[in-house]
């Protein structure tokens, strides 16, 4: 019984010497890549942030139109309010409600999360950035890179 305890003992201790020579002799490589600055630098996504710019500048000046439409309306009812009857103001009122709901609309469509410009980014950029995640993986292969971290 004590000699099964011991070739268990001295098998285990083998075991654990032949696992820790093995894990040794092939070390642990990590790498490191900023892909945002490489997306930054790639000549391609400069030119489709360029196009998502343009995009947006004229989106922008849009919104900033609605606004000042908005701005000059309110001003305007604010000077001849005091001459308008309660059926006049009610229907001002509601217009300037209407051209505000319209231009918060306009920017949830163009500028939200699920907005145009967002999707353009999408559309633009993810095949960019699936052909820099492919030469990232092929060099991390070359290299025998066990973990690469993106800063």
């Amino acid at each position: 019984m004590k000699q099964t305890k011991i070739k268990t003992l001295i098998i285990l201790i083998i075991i654990f010497v032949f696992t820790v020579t093995t894990l040794h002799s092939q070390a642990l490589k990590i790498g490191y890549v900023n892909s945002a600055k490489i997306l930054q630098e790639l000549p391609e996504a400069q030119e489709a942030q360029k196009k998502l710019d343009s995009m947006g500048k004229v989106w922008q000046e849009e919104l900033e139109k609605m606004s000042k439409e908005l701005q000059t309306k309110y001003e305007d009812y604010q000077k001849q309010q005091g001459l308008m009857t309660e059926q006049k103001k009610l229907a001002v009122q509601q217009d300037l409600v209407e051209l505000e709901q319209k231009a918060y609309q306009y920017r949830a469509d163009k500028f939200g999360s699920d907005g145009e410009l967002a999707k353009q980014t999408e559309k633009l950029l993810s095949p960019i950035k699936e052909k820099v995640l492919k030469v990232i993986q092929q060099v991390a292969r070359e290299e025998k890179i066990s973990f690469i971290f993106d800063r």
